[in-house]
């Protein structure tokens, strides 16, 4: 454990963010007033359970935890390539969970994805059918334009928070081709400005909206929208595609390799709480050997060692018979 790291890759919640120093002098920004922290990720239902067990179970390595430290101290986005299944965006989980930095923002990228909606959202057409029907029964409308806005993960991560969210861009390779270099000049900039609020801001100058993820509210001033904390950015990518130098520039990349039988082991050991036993030996070895000739998911090996532990009863035939069922290559075709 080096003295420098902020992560530690230990899976343990503690207060090191507050060790975090100050930006270098061109990754500063000054938004304020400071909006509340987020409400705790363990206190998150249903889905939210998933996600905190692969943040505690997730093994980094060092390359890892040195790369998301370099990411925090000097407030630049992070860039993950490798393969399916490496655990590229579990990560993000992970560092938000033992950092208790909240909730992941997570922007699911697809090839109509677009800044705008991942800066916010505004249903004018919503906003028009309600005047609509007050006009009709005689009545006033709610005038406050809030209403039909919400901000998406990227809007929501630049709030001026005191500490660093965690944001989660998924897949940026399946992106529109404009998309990575658009979202330069934000990351750049810490801000961005939404033009409906800006409009009314010498009458209206501040608005409460709702934020991803919540209906907690946060006030906007005069339409514009910046940092005080530079979010952590992590960004996925499969390898489907090339970006910009410009792109490349201002980002941290960490190309996630496959892992080792080691890993695999600590892996299992620290989802299922037990030690290597035989039985996983033989699953890992099954998995290494198919992964050689197709692409495997860590999760595919972590479904076979549940499934046989749970019903195969030791019996080896059994065992092999049900591992088969969920050791197939992702890019093989549905009978192979």
């Amino acid at each position: 454990m080096q003295d420098w790291w902020i992560y530690r890759g230990t899976g343990h919640p503690h207060s090191g963010i507050l060790r975090l120093p100050a930006p270098p002098p061109w990754r500063a920004f000054d938004g304020a007033p400071l909006v509340p922290p987020p409400s705790s990720p363990d206190s998150a239902a249903g889905r939210r359970l998933g996600e905190l067990h692969r943040a505690v179970t997730y093994q980094p390595r060092q390359d890892e935890v040195d790369l998301v430290n370099a990411a925090l101290y000097l407030r630049r986005p992070l860039l993950i390539t490798g393969k399916p299944g490496v655990g590229k965006s579990t990560l993000a989980y992970a560092v938000a969970h033992e950092l208790a930095l909240g909730p992941v923002l997570r922007w699911s990228i697809t090839s109509r994805a677009a800044l705008a909606t991942g800066l916010y959202s505004y249903d004018a057409i919503g906003r028009l059918q309600e005047a609509s029907l007050h006009h009709q029964l005689g009545t006033s409308p709610d005038s406050r334009i809030g209403r039909y806005l919400r901000l998406g993960p990227l809007g929501t991560a630049l709030l001026p928070y005191e500490h660093p969210r965690v944001l989660l861009i998924d897949e940026i390779d399946k992106s529109d081709v404009d998309l990575p270099d658009d979202l330069l000049n934000v990351f750049e900039e810490g801000e961005y400005a939404i033009p409906e609020l800006q409009r009314i801001a010498a009458g209206q100058p501040s608005v409460d909206v709702p934020i991803e993820g919540s209906d907690e509210l946060v006030t906007v001033h005069r339409g514009v929208v910046r940092c005080h904390a530079f979010p952590l950015v992590v960004m996925t990518s499969n390898g489907e595609r090339e970006f910009s130098p410009a792109f490349h520039r201002r980002c941290l990349r960490l190309d996630l390799g496959q892992p080792s039988a080691e890993q695999l082991s600590a892996i299992v050991a620290a989802h299922f709480g037990t030690e290597p036993t035989t039985e996983t030996a033989d699953l890992i070895e099954l998995f290494l050997g198919r992964r050689e000739r197709g692409t495997l998911a860590t999760d595919q090996l972590l479904n076979a060692v549940y499934l046989t532990v749970q019903t195969a009863d030791g019996e080896r035939p059994e065992r092999d018979r049900l591992a088969d069922l969920v050791l197939r290559q992702l890019d093989a075709g549905p009978d192979s």
